[in-house]
């Protein structure tokens, strides 16, 4: 039997379980949320459920949220919740924040599930405030959805772990089965027991309960991350495929047949040809694109140097401007570099304001580090309130 939760969800629901399991509530358990660890409170809990887990205590399904966010806050500076005044509100991104910082010699962005849970192990005592913090609320409020299809009328004390515990317990004999109860021990060291139904459930349709959780957590982070772009990459480890083939071919083109040296744009050193890299002026963790107005040849020995930073924009944006020009007229000029530049429209040229007002329009030179400017800047500053570093060559 089909049961339809929303329109993006639909769970296979077995008769051997389903006249006990209120789907509804489980529908709701992500309704409304205050902050983004809800959504990484369930998705923890159908990993656990997933790996054959019956019992887990609060400090392991905590351990999981944090491995789960860890790429996402670290690799591309997302804000889990709203940012006041400098202060980070969510709870989970500052643990993962507070690792960041304790564990820095032994942790990337990059780095595994495995290695990142061996840190939290390493500094559980650096980070358990955090951690127990993130227990106060949301172990009981996800449940909340179960409890206003039944007993909505019954005002709860949310504040109050051991009142929430009492009456979860009994909510689950008298009315129906709950995904999990939990037992009387306090903060970190407080069990969460899964139910065999509901387990049983999640694991027949883990898939689709861990798609719709990915949706309704783009939707939460987008909203909070507005000028984020390609947000939907940025969640869980990927292929990180650059495209970049056609690019080196212009401008190994163009370095052969100027008659002026191509310098690079940090230390004026002239590029040789097929001995450089192609580099994003703003790094591609944050635009993930390789669209040729954010590319630069570099000297190789920079890249590392550079790495996921953003170059210092008074300092280092007029020479990449002038990079680009000199591109863009070699291309009006010559037939040949023409030809390499058209060949980049498959991989590196999508931008609607780069293709019909920057490079296939008649500009001075000005003009065109205008344009330039002014579609790059906006980007440029989006990274930087996202927490992107500055970085200055010879610094």
């Amino acid at each position: 039997m089909d049961i339809e939760i929303k329109p993006d969800l639909v769970l296979d629901v077995g008769t051997q379980y389903y006249s006990r399991l209120d789907i509804d509530g489980f529908a709701d358990m992500m309704k409304d949320p205050s902050y983004c660890y809800k959504f990484y409170w369930l998705e923890a809990i159908v990993n656990l459920i997933c790996d054959g887990i019956e019992v887990a205590t609060f400090d392991d399904v905590i351990d999981e949220m944090i491995a789960n966010a860890w790429y996402t806050v670290t690799e591309f500076h997302i804000h889990l919740s709203s940012v006041i005044k400098g202060n980070i509100c969510d709870g989970l991104e500052r643990a993962v924040r507070k690792l960041e910082t304790l564990a820095k010699d032994e942790l990337n962005s990059q780095s595994s599930e495995l290695e990142i849970k061996n840190a939290i192990k390493k500094y559980n005592a650096g980070i358990r405030s955090e951690k127990t913090q993130l227990t106060g609320m949301v172990p009981y409020r996800a449940l909340a959805g179960f409890f206003n299809n039944v007993d909505g009328n019954t005002p709860l004390k949310w504040d109050s772990a051991p009142w929430m515990t009492e009456y979860i317990r009994h909510f689950n004999t008298a009315y129906n089965k709950l995904p999990y109860t939990l037992s009387d021990k306090s903060r970190l060291q407080k069990e969460v027991f899964f139910d065999k139904d509901w387990a049983q459930m999640i694991r027949d349709n883990a898939p689709t309960i861990l798609g719709w959780i990915q949706y309704e957590k783009i939707k939460w982070l987008q909203t909070i991350n507005p000028d984020v772009p390609n947000l939907v990459y940025k969640l869980v480890p990927g292929d990180k495929v650059r495209k970049l083939d056609h690019v080196r071919k212009l401008w190994n083109g163009i370095i052969e047949i100027s008659k002026d040296p191509i310098l690079d744009v940090f230390n004026h050193k002239p590029m040789v040809k097929g001995a450089y890299d192609i580099d994003h002026f703003i790094p591609w963790t944050f635009v993930m694109n390789d669209e040729l107005w954010n590319l630069m040849p570099m000297d190789s020995s920079l890249n590392s140097k550079k790495n996921n930073n953003l170059p210092n924009w008074n300092l280092f944006f007029g020479g990449f401007a002038d990079n680009q020009f000199l591109m863009y007229e070699m291309t009006r000029k010559h037939d040949q570099i023409r030809k390499l530049f058209d060949d980049c429209y498959k991989d590196n040229l999508h931008s609607t304001w780069a293709i019909n007002e920057l490079y296939n329009v008649e500009h001075t030179k000005s003009e065109f580090a205008d344009i330039l400017e002014k579609n790059m800047h906006p980007i440029y500053e989006s990274a930087k309130r996202q927490g992107y570093r500055e970085w200055k060559y010879g610094a």
